[in-house]
């Protein structure tokens, strides 16, 4: 009896161990992918490096006839376009995540929960056909002659409407990011202790004073981690962009304006590029993106995870 339950000892010591390194290695492969790809991109774009220098990103002209490149313009789209589709998604999102969380009854919360995550599992390119049938035209017929009406003394709504452009990019990304900063905003206030919220109402406050001070205020660190998540997703859309944003490299202050995203050029031109120089400034335009998202997204789960972990010395409820 001893001997078999010593080999059977043995054999779930194995096997875990066998188990281990097999998940061990799984994460491995994953990294190692992720670096490797990084490497690619480095070596690939070693001729526009050597060229342009640091001052790639600082360019402003892109001519493929002349072999001039530059990435400020660019950048400068995916940023703007970006931060618009924080600013609306953000709150939206948020309000979302409160209302299921903390107000919604349970049979309108797994309805909502569900319309929200399936807005994430519309292909992108189905979204940009919206933004072209149905975005695009409301844009240019209805509200951006009522923003240069009302606010034309700002040079964000300067300029003819067109339909096509920054605006349309960033309420396109607004949709597409919405989920994202929806569903990991409800997952950190799930993650609130339970006793907070009685604490709260225990001691005479409202429910949306309980919300405020005892869900809000813990999980804003992984509120603010699913908004950059939302970032890192806005940052690396293309399909989408690339069909609503216009495609001009130009950095102009108005939203009407159009405008080029990083990955909206190295979609429409990586076909078109005729010399190593110019394909080589596509992929360093890629490994520009791929630096921001990968830094973007570890802050992010970082965040994320000082709320999901729970206060010092308790358990998450």
């Amino acid at each position: 009896m001893k001997e078999n339950s010593k080999g059977s000892r043995l054999g779930i010591s194995l096997g875990d161990q066998v188990f281990r390194a097999l998940t061990f290695l799984m994460a491995f492969v994953v990294l190692g992918l992720m670096v490797w790809m990084g490497w690619q991109m480095a070596a690939a774009s070693r001729l526009s490096i050597d060229k342009f220098g640091l001052s790639f990103i600082t360019r402003v002209i892109w001519d493929p006839v002349k072999e001039e490149f530059g990435a400020l313009t660019f950048i400068y789209g995916t940023l703007v376009t970006s931060l618009l589709a924080l600013i609306i998604a953000s709150p939206i999102g948020i309000g979302t995540a409160i209302f299921l969380n903390e107000i919604a009854p349970w049979r309108l919360r797994v309805i909502v929960s569900f319309l929200v995550e399936l807005l994430a599992a519309i292909p992108s390119v189905v979204y940009g056909l919206w933004g072209i049938f149905v975005l695009a035209p409301w844009l240019k017929d209805v509200l951006e002659p009522w923003l240069a009406k009302w606010f034309g003394f700002l040079p964000l709504f300067q300029g003819h409407p067109l339909g096509l452009g920054m605006l349309a990019g960033g309420l396109i990304l607004a949709v597409m990011v919405l989920p994202t900063i929806a569903a990991i905003s409800r997952e950190v206030m799930a993650a609130v202790p339970s006793s907070h919220r009685e604490a709260a109402l225990a001691l005479g406050a409202t429910q949306w004073e309980m919300i405020r001070m005892a869900v809000l205020s813990y999980s804003k660190s992984g509120i603010l981690g699913a908004i950059m998540l939302g970032l890192g997703r806005a940052l690396g859309e293309t399909m989408a962009v690339t069909m609503v944003i216009g495609n001009r490299p130009e950095i102009l202050p108005s939203l009407f304006a159009p405008a080029y995203s990083m990955a909206s050029v190295i979609a429409n031109e990586f076909t078109e590029a005729t010399s190593d120089l110019y394909l080589s400034a596509l992929v360093e335009i890629a490994l520009i993106l791929f630096g921001i998202t990968l830094i973007l997204n570890t802050l992010a789960r970082l965040l994320v995870w000082s709320v999901a972990r729970g206060p010092k010395g308790g358990h998450v409820v």
